[in-house]
């Protein structure tokens, strides 16, 4: 599931994220001006984010935008536990 933390401004993905309804959420959000950054962690949640990107990009191409994805790393506290999560900032063209 994939839930939009504002504190942050980053659409969490998880391993059960509907890739069409990140791909929704993604798109959305360019279209307000207001590209997401996407967070996953673990390889079922990368690969889900991935395929919401892709479905994305499809879908605001529909509207005139080229939209592409900067992958990055970054550290979550988990329980106390630092993790490293992959991190896909959206960038429209």
């Amino acid at each position: 599931m994939s839930t939009v933390d504002t504190t942050e401004d980053v659409l969490r993905v998880g391993g059960g994220t509907a890739p069409e309804q990140l791909a929704g959420a993604i798109a959305a959000a360019v279209n307000k001006g207001e590209p997401p950054t996407l967070r996953a962690i673990g390889a079922a949640a990368v690969s889900q984010a991935v395929k919401g990107c892709i479905i994305a990009s499809q879908y605001v191409a529909a509207t005139g935008h080229n939209i592409a994805f900067k992958p990055g790393f970054t550290n979550v506290d988990i329980n106390g536990k630092e993790i490293t999560a992959i991190t896909m900032r959206v960038v429209v063209d």
